[in-house]
């Protein structure tokens, strides 16, 4: 199996220089409000120098991470640059993450690519890092302050998406149904912007959400929170939310016989809920395409190094992944291969 992942690592790679990137710029960089072109966007072929990234995550918990990091992995090796990378384990974890940073980038790195547990919490640091490399936020939104540029899609249509998978089956003026809505954990910067747009999206249908659970991403939490759902609404028709949300209602609807009783959204796509969406367990999900998501991070993070910047902002158009998808290339720039293990030190060969 690990050689089958290194065949497509080989295959991604081959390929990457000569193809572009469909991409949408926001009009006014880190203003996700201001409208969006649609650009092509050309990679690099090669970096200049094998330049030395640190990079740090919220947590590796779920797959969604594990196909952000396969995406920088498969990016690092075609530009030729090293990273090393650091993980807080969940979204609690700010001081965490704030020492990893300051003690990764202390080791000699030429940017910082982050993924933050907070959308404030971590101004000051970036502040310090952005003094002397520049800094770029991956997927999660962060404050503005110290940052060079932003790679990632705005969480408030990504929530607006998974409403609206909902919302289009049930209009307003039909026979009302119930949601429970799970938006993750209320401390990350992300959750308040996926839980706007998920409201906002549902607001015009006959759907109503009569519960909501915040919590980690961690699968038990999740279990957790799912049941308590259920004790608290028993008539529920929807469950929706994070990934290992759909993951964890998977596993409880059919331990108590309600799997054709309440239906599953999922706000963003993982390993899981892809499986799930083809055995019909899922109805389907946004995906803001975190493998291309990754290799873009780093492409970008190069260009910063190198003063070659094209966009401050840039990252994946949406998409809806369900029965009726068939573009292969979703899959590919959504998902990692099922084989591939987390990579936290790449090195550039000497």
């Amino acid at each position: 199996m690990r050689i089958i992942w290194y065949l497509w690592l080989a295959f991604f790679c081959s390929g990457a220089a000569a193809e572009s990137w469909r991409l949408q710029v926001p009009r006014i960089p880190f203003d996700y409000n201001s409208g969006y072109e649609t650009v092509d966007y050309q990679p690099l072929d090669k970096a200049a120098k094998p330049w030395r990234l640190c990079i740090a995550y919220p947590h590796l918990k779920d797959a969604y991470w594990l196909s952000v990091n396969f995406g920088m992995v498969t990016e690092a090796r075609r530009l030729g640059v090293s990273f090393k990378l650091v993980e807080a384990g969940g979204y609690p974890n700010l001081q965490r993450q704030i020492q990893q940073a300051e003690s990764c980038v202390a080791e000699g790195a030429d940017a910082f690519v982050v993924g933050t547990v907070s959308y404030n919490g971590l101004r000051s640091t970036v502040e310090h890092i952005a003094a002397s490399i520049p800094v770029i936020a991956a997927v999660n939104d962060i404050a503005d302050t110290g940052i060079t540029a932003k790679v990632g899609v705005s969480w408030t249509d990504m929530g607006a998406a998974a409403a609206r998978i909902i919302a289009e089956r049930h209009p307003k003026g039909s026979p009302p149904v119930k949601v429970a809505w799970f938006p993750g954990p209320q401390e990350a910067g992300w959750v308040k912007f996926v839980e706007q747009g998920f409201q906002n999206a549902l607001a015009g249908s006959s759907a109503m959400i009569v519960a909501t659970k915040y919590g980690d991403t961690g699968r038990e939490i999740q279990v957790r929170l799912v049941e308590e759902a259920l004790d608290e609404v028993a008539d529920l028709d929807y469950i929706a939310g994070s990934a290992p949300t759909a993951e964890a209602a998977v596993s409880v609807l059919r331990a108590r016989s309600l799997q054709d009783q309440v239906q599953i959204v999922s706000d963003y796509m993982t390993h899981a809920v892809y499986r799930g969406v083809l055995r019909n367990r899922i109805i389907a999900t946004p995906t803001d395409l975190p493998v291309l998501q990754g290799r873009l991070a780093i492409e970008v993070a190069v260009r910063a190094i190198e003063k070659k910047l094209q966009y401050s902002h840039l990252g994946p158009q949406i998409q809806i992944f369900d029965q009726q998808s068939s573009d292969p290339n979703m899959l590919d720039l959504s998902l990692a291969p099922a084989a591939f293990a987390p990579v936290f030190e790449l090195r550039t060969p000497q």
